[in-house]
C-alpha cells in the first residue's frame, strides 16, 4: 500500500496570495490540515521576508519553509538553515545584463539584504508586494553571499534578448513567475545551477523522513510545474495556464475563489480516512 502523503508544497503567488491578499478560507483549511497530522511548507520565488515569512509562519509554524525559487530554506522560527549563492563573478554578469540593457533588476542575499540600483514604479510596487522596501545602492559592491537576481520586465524585444543571453548561461537556473498582484509585469530569478524548487522540497522531505512520494504540490505557475509532475500528487490552482492545468493530477478553483481549500481538505481527507 502506498503511504500517505504527509507534505504539502504551497505555491504563493496565485495559489495562497491573489487579486485581493490571502482568502480567509485558505488559514482555516491549512489549520484543519495542521491538526489532521499535515506537514506544509510555503515554496516560493519570494524571499523569506516581509510578508512571505509571516504567511510562512502562519501556514506552519513548526515546517521548513522555501524561498528564493529554492536557494534559502527557512525554518518557521525564521532560522535559515540552508543556503545556496550564486558565483560572484556570475553575479557581475547577471548585473552587466542589466545595466546594458536598461532592465529593473532586484538582488537578494543569504544575509536578508534586499537592494536595487535604480528608481523604477515597477520596482517600488513590488516592494509594497513584498512588505519591505529595497536599499538602493552600487550593485557592483555589494559583498554578500547573492543567492538571487530578479529581473522584473514588461514584454518587450529587449527583454527577449536579456532572456536568451540569460538562457544560454550554463552556471544559472532560470526561474519564471507573474503574480496578481502586478498583471502584466514578468519576474525572471536567477540562481546558481542546480537550485530549484524540486531540489529543496526534496531536501525538507528528507528532513522530516519523507520522500516526493509523499508529497503533494499546489501551484500554478510554469515554476511550480516541475514539482507538480513530480510529486505525488501535483495540483494546478484554476487561474494556471493551460500547460500547467494539464499537466496536473487535479485541478481546483481559483484561488479567489478558496481553490487552496479545496486542496487542502482533499489532502487531509485522505490522511484522516486511512
Amino acid at each position: 500500500m502506498n503511504k500517505p502523503i504527509r507534505l504539502v508544497l504551497i505555491d504563493v503567488d496565485g495559489t495562497l496570495f491573489g487579486p485581493s491578499g490571502v482568502p480567509q478560507c485558505a488559514w482555516e483549511a491549512a489549520k484543519r490540515a495542521r491538526e489532521a497530522g499535515l506537514h506544509l511548507s510555503i515554496c516560493t520565488g519570494r524571499p523569506g521576508r516581509g510578508f512571505a515569512l509571516e504567511y510562512a509562519e502562519r501556514l506552519d509554524p513548526e515546517g521548513f519553509h522555501i524561498f528564493e525559487s529554492g536557494a534559502v530554506i527557512v525554518s518557521g522560527h525564521r532560522e535559515v538553515v540552508r543556503v545556496s549563492a550564486l558565483p560572484m563573478q556570475v553575479y557581475l554578469r547577471l548585473l552587466e545584463l542589466s545595466r546594458l540593457h536598461g532592465v529593473p533588476f532586484e538582488v537578494y542575499t543569504a544575509e536578508g539584504g534586499f537592494y536595487r540600483e535604480i528608481q523604477h514604479p515597477d520596482l517600488f510596487f513590488h516592494e509594497t508586494m513584498l512588505g519591505f522596501k529595497a536599499e538602493q545602492r552600487d550593485l557592483s559592491e555589494v559583498a554578500e553571499r547573492v543567492v538571487r537576481v530578479q529581473f522584473v520586465w514588461r514584454p518587450s524585444p529587449t527583454w527577449s534578448l536579456v532572456r536568451e543571453q540569460i538562457v544560454l548561461m550554463p552556471e544559472v537556473e532560470l526561474h519564471e513567475a507573474t503574480s496578481p498582484g502586478m498583471p502584466g509585469v514578468g519576474f525572471s530569478s536567477v540562481t546558481a545551477r542546480g537550485v530549484s524548487k524540486r531540489a529543496a522540497a526534496e531536501w525538507v522531505a528528507a528532513q522530516l523522513g519523507l520522500d516526493l512520494s509523499q508529497c503533494a504540490m499546489i501551484g500554478d505557475g510554469e515554476n511550480d510545474l516541475e514539482l507538480i509532475q513530480t510529486a505525488r500528487l501535483g495540483i494546478a490552482m484554476g487561474n494556471a495556464p493551460e500547460s500547467v492545468r494539464q499537466a496536473a493530477d487535479l485541478v481546483v478553483s481559483r484561488v479567489d475563489e478558496c481553490g487552496l481549500e479545496q486542496a487542502l481538505d482533499i489532502l487531509r481527507a485522505q490522511l484522516v480516512q486511512r
